[in-house]
């Protein structure tokens, strides 16, 4: 049987403490998300860039990116299921794209897209929230 490299889930880190993981997993989501909006959308700010090179400095965003979600995915998970931190991470992702969008790139955010943004954000904390214990 396959035997885990357990980095991030290894003995060592049994020590954080789950308010620490709570807090600290939708921070290290939110900022992969933040990242990757940028590698999505700051290319277009620069267009007078080549393609080849849009590219590779995409690729270089990302890169961090991945091992920031991954290593949020590993220290969050048994604090929050797989399927809460992947709501989180959606959900901040279309709204770090929104922020992207307006503040990099000058597009206009009407009232109905910022009122869906902010049920998006109301989503994301009833999905984190848990559910009472049944007595």
């Amino acid at each position: 049987m396959w035997k885990q490299n357990n980095f991030l889930l290894d003995k060592k880190f049994n020590h954080l403490t789950d308010s620490f993981r709570t807090l600290m997993v939708p921070v290290m989501l939110f900022s992969s998300s933040m990242i990757m909006a940028f590698a999505w959308l700051g290319h277009l700010k620069f267009r007078q860039l080549p393609f080849v090179w849009a590219t590779l400095c995409c690729w270089l965003l990302v890169l961090p990116e991945y091992l920031i979600n991954i290593s949020a995915i590993r220290l969050g998970y048994k604090v929050y299921t797989g399927a809460q931190m992947a709501a989180f991470r959606l959900s901040s992702g279309v709204i770090c794209v929104a922020l992207v969008s307006r503040f990099l790139l000058d597009e206009n955010l009407s009232i109905r897209k910022l009122f869906g943004f902010g049920l998006m954000i109301v989503a994301m904390i009833l999905i984190s929230r848990k559910a009472p214990k049944n007595v």
